[in-house]
């Protein structure tokens, strides 16, 4: 109304009706492509959010992030209900839903176990449920882009994902951590460790696209998984160190994760104690601040050094301080 008053007192009665009717117009147009505009909208707003990580990762609070966190993946959920095939959304819900997961339930986990079992088992529960959203999520980005491939993932999964290309491995890397971690949360059920030849095929698959993605990332993951790989030519050791050694090329030694990941799976598994010690101490030495946008991470992992430092004693068969202990 007040637009129809202004457009009468600033042009004869007969051209302000003829501008009224382009006003209605223009309003029944609008109206009309409502769902568009509104779609447009929610993908503008999840742009920004899955933009959003270097925020995080640059953080110097673990504690907030982990008040944060939480918001910010439900409402990534939300967009998602109303733009299920945002690519940036499902990327950082798979990434975020994994990080979440690891660094404040799965770790609280770890550190409970010995005092309270119970509740060390409800929080990897909760773990393995927040991993296998973040799987799944990984699983429908990769569906977007390539459609029919999470069936044929399941029965072939190496021929499946050769038609994935360098433009995948973030989402090939995120779903296959999240999916590792899945099973490594849920080593006493046998569906779960079924799916290892999915889980391994996706990071191989990663690796071979971008070896160097995200600073060595997909090394410091196989820093791990190669001690578990079953039927790969050679020692599990090496090859472990063999990615620890590329892990630390590509991430130019400013990442505590590979040092943490080759203390807690191959020193621990061979009771090297003196590499162990070693390996934790120079992830402990790296200065968070050097080097901000990987501050949060290095914080997150220099938490978890520190209470596997803690836990010495019951780790290792042979007491740490006995002679010829290495």
């Amino acid at each position: 109304m007040q637009t129809r008053t202004s457009l009468q007192r600033a042009a004869p009665a007969a051209k302000a009706s003829q501008r009224a009717g382009g006003v209605t117009l223009a309003l029944a147009l609008l109206l009309g492509t409502g769902c568009s505009i509104e779609r447009m909208a929610v993908n503008r707003i999840g742009d920004a959010l899955a933009g959003s990580g270097t925020t995080f990762a640059s953080d110097d609070d673990p504690e907030l992030i982990r008040a944060a966190a939480p918001f910010s993946l439900k409402l990534m959920e939300s967009l998602l209900a109303e733009s299920p095939r945002h690519q940036g959304l499902l990327l950082a819900s798979a990434s975020g839903f994994t990080q979440y997961a690891y660094a404040f339930v799965q770790q609280d986990a770890d550190e409970l176990e010995m005092t309270d079992f119970a509740s060390a088992e409800i929080l990897r529960d909760r773990a393995r449920r927040l991993y296998l959203r973040a799987r799944d999520y990984g699983l429908r980005a990769l569906e977007t882009s390539h459609r029919g491939l999470v069936d044929a993932l399941q029965a072939d999964p190496r021929s499946a994902l050769s038609r994935t290309r360098v433009r995948d491995v973030p989402v090939l890397y995120w779903t296959a951590l999240a999916w590792g971690a899945t099973i490594a949360v849920s080593k006493d059920d046998p569906h779960r460790v079924a799916e290892l030849p999915q889980m391994e095929a996706l990071i191989d698959r990663a690796l071979e696209l971008d070896e160097a993605y995200d600073h060595g990332a997909i090394h410091t993951f196989l820093i791990t998984y190669e001690m578990s790989r079953e039927g790969a030519p050679g020692d599990p050791a090496d090859r472990a160190r063999y990615h620890f050694a590329r892990a630390l090329e590509l991430s130019q030694g400013r990442l505590a994760s590979p040092w943490v990941a080759l203390a807690e799976s191959v020193s621990l598994q061979e009771q090297r104690v003196d590499e162990f010690d070693r390996l934790l101490g120079e992830a402990l030495a790296i200065d968070p601040d050097a080097h901000p946008e990987f501050r949060l991470m290095n914080l997150i992992m220099q938490r978890r050094a520190r209470w596997l430092l803690s836990q010495r004693e019951e780790l290792f068969l042979i007491p740490p301080d006995a002679p010829g202990a290495t």
